[in-house]
């Protein structure tokens, strides 16, 4: 039902039937699960000790805070996400949550996260979750996405930052490196994302979302993916260059970004036209094991060493 109400524009008054699980999918669980994890490895390898109640507490801020920037993006990306195969059921376009309860429920998860991440650890870290919230809200969802094919290129940087935060909740600094798990994550994202816009080209083109493939051509994208892909195998080597990372760390990180290369390869040879894109469906599996692999390792490798040298 709606009414006129004194500015004269329609107010809907309807009250949406949404059950806890719509409101689940609203913080984007999958993605959430992506950036908890990633957020813990920068928390537990960072050189300085921390009650593991505080850590608990901490991590659970930083979960909440991406589920309400998912939230906020699901409230304003409503009309686009209408039009996309992928995200069509999501719960604003399907009309199982309003608009307005997201925007609602988005605003009040972000404050609560940045309130409680810094009351318990630091302001710090507190502000840098904020920033996350606002960059991948309001640079990247509202501003970037529609506007330029390197939406994700610079955007990215929203799922760069979980890691720095989990690292100043511990020491209430930014180092070498946390910047270098930043930087693993950042030049992650566009082969990541752009193999699937490989195959959802289509659905970009229709929701007017100016991902690579759609402006740049086929051709092109499949360069910047390789391009991007020798530079995601060197860079996630470094934790062992500039910290404490061991040579197994090393080893693992060459093989799993040589991986990278060789599916990224794969997508270069790729012959336009092919509809089946089995390459780029392959690389887009696999990044993500690539990043969950690379910073499970690298959680061991930090754990191990901890544990060995207490023995010691």
């Amino acid at each position: 039902m709606a009414i006129v109400g004194k500015n004269g524009l329609e107010q809907d008054l309807r009250i949406s039937e949404a059950v806890a699980g719509d409101y689940i999918e609203l913080l984007k669980p999958r993605v959430m699960s992506l950036v908890v994890f990633t957020a813990f490895v920068g928390l537990a390898t960072a050189p300085a000790a921390i009650n593991p109640f505080i850590a608990l507490i901490a991590i659970l801020a930083i979960a909440v805070g991406a589920g309400a920037s998912g939230a906020l993006n699901m409230w304003y990306d409503a009309d686009i996400d209408a039009v996309m195969s992928r995200t069509v059921s999501r719960p604003v376009p399907s009309g199982r949550i309003l608009p307005g309860e997201a925007l609602i429920f988005g605003l009040f998860l972000s404050s609560f996260s940045v309130m409680t991440l810094g009351l318990v650890t630091n302001w710090l870290a507190a502000g840098l979750l904020a920033f996350t919230i606002f960059f991948y809200v309001v640079i990247y969802t509202m501003w970037l996405k529609r506007w330029t094919p390197q939406n994700i290129v610079i955007g990215g940087a929203a799922g760069a930052f979980p890691p720095m935060i989990g690292w100043a909740a511990v020491t209430g600094t930014i180092s070498l490196e946390s910047v270098i798990l930043f930087l693993i994550i950042f030049l992650w994202t566009p082969p990541h994302f752009w193999a699937l816009a490989l195959f959802k080209s289509g659905d970009y083109e229709r929701a007017g979302v100016p991902m690579m493939p759609n402006v740049a051509g086929e051709e092109s994208t499949k360069r910047q993916i390789f391009a991007y892909s020798l530079l995601v195998a060197v860079v996630g080597v470094l934790p062992a260059v500039f910290s404490e990372a061991s040579l197994v760390y090393a080893a693992v990180a060459v093989v799993l970004g040589a991986g990278f290369v060789w599916y990224s390869w794969k997508v270069l040879r790729m012959p336009e036209g092919d509809r089946s894109m089995k390459p780029a469906k392959a690389l887009f599996g696999y990044s993500l094991l690539y990043l969950s692999a690379l910073f499970a390792v690298l959680l061991a490798d930090s754990l191990v060493g901890r544990f060995g040298a207490s023995a010691w």
